[in-house]
């Protein structure tokens, strides 16, 4: 990841990773507590993985970002 460099109060200006961070709270993180930073870590590093994958994205035809970028090369 790369530190977002954006104006304040601007969302816009990294609209992707603001999107990635809203599905990410809310799909893994919202009402729900991890026993320790190093699960939180982990299972946060495991949905990544799974995003990235496996997760269709309608944005890309319903298919992972991995299948999109293998089919557009």
């Amino acid at each position: 990841m790369v530190r977002s460099m954006s104006r304040k109060g601007n969302p816009l200006d990294n609209a992707v990773m603001e999107s990635y961070f809203h599905t990410l709270k809310a799909e893994l993180v919202h009402e729900r507590l991890f026993d320790t930073k190093v699960q939180a870590v982990s299972e946060i590093n495991h949905y990544m993985m799974f995003y990235n994958s496996e997760r269709l994205h309608s944005s890309l035809g319903y298919q992972s970002p991995e299948e999109y970028e293998k089919l557009s090369a």
